[in-house]
């Protein structure tokens, strides 16, 4: 498949009525709006091309730009490249295709730590984001578990003073640990008393902030604390 044809499809599938949808999430407006449904036909078609995911993202299109997401080869990605990814995401790739992506690609950790330093909003929100995946998926035998503790203590430290979109990441991290990360539920749900109510401007969306205790304890009620996703990418 080539880029050109993949864009030319895309358009032809897109929906006014999701488009403005994701205008209102803060899509790029070269946006066609694609259903996810819709761009999952097309990956059935091509599989995993990570050369094609790589040009799609670089053509700017919010709709190509998420179909690379889920097209690319996580394993095959470059700090470079995810470096480049999460410069040119607008804040709905930031917290979905570009963390979902870094997870995946061993070098998630790393990239995260950096991200989560910047004082450019986005990819710090990236950071936190791609520290949620990252957390929803790595056993927890693999996980810096001290780091994360010390993570937890930074969020509690400086979430209310944070740009919006990092504190609506900050947050979901807690929940994601708490979630996750068995032995660090305690932790996350003491960091979360002590953070209370997180104040997000979602703009003209019908999005909400979920509070810490209530999002872990509908994962305790499920029984499923600790229990893995089998990938990031939805």
């Amino acid at each position: 498949m080539e880029a050109k044809a993949v864009l030319k499809e895309l358009k032809a599938l897109g929906d006014a009525g999701y488009r403005k949808i994701l205008l209102n999430h803060g899509a790029q407006p070269d946006c066609f709006g694609v259903k996810i449904p819709e761009m999952k036909k097309i990956l059935k078609r091509s599989g995993a091309d990570h050369a094609l995911a790589l040009e799609l993202y670089r053509s700017g299109n919010y709709d190509a730009m998420y179909l690379a997401g889920l097209m690319a080869d996580d394993r095959h990605m470059t700090p470079r490249e995810l470096q480049e990814w999460v410069a040119r995401a607008s804040p709905p790739l930031a917290a979905s295709t570009v963390a979902w992506v870094a997870a995946g690609s061993g070098h998630g950790w790393e990239v995260a730590q950096k991200w989560i330093d910047s004082n450019q909003e986005l990819v710090a929100a990236a950071g936190w984001s791609t520290l949620t995946s990252l957390v929803s998926i790595t056993p927890d035998v693999a996980l810096d578990l001290p780091g994360l503790e010390r993570l937890l203590k930074r969020v509690q430290a400086h979430i209310h003073s944070a740009p919006n979109e990092v504190r609506r990441r900050m947050n979901g991290f807690v929940i994601a640990v708490g979630s996750y990360v068995a032995p660090l539920t305690k932790a996350a749900l003491a960091a979360g008393k002590k953070i209370g109510s997180v104040t997000v401007d979602v703009g003209n969306t019908a999005c909400e902030v979920p509070g810490v205790a209530e999002a872990i304890g509908k994962v305790a009620a499920r029984g499923t604390i600790g229990r893995k996703r089998p990938g990031a990418k939805c």
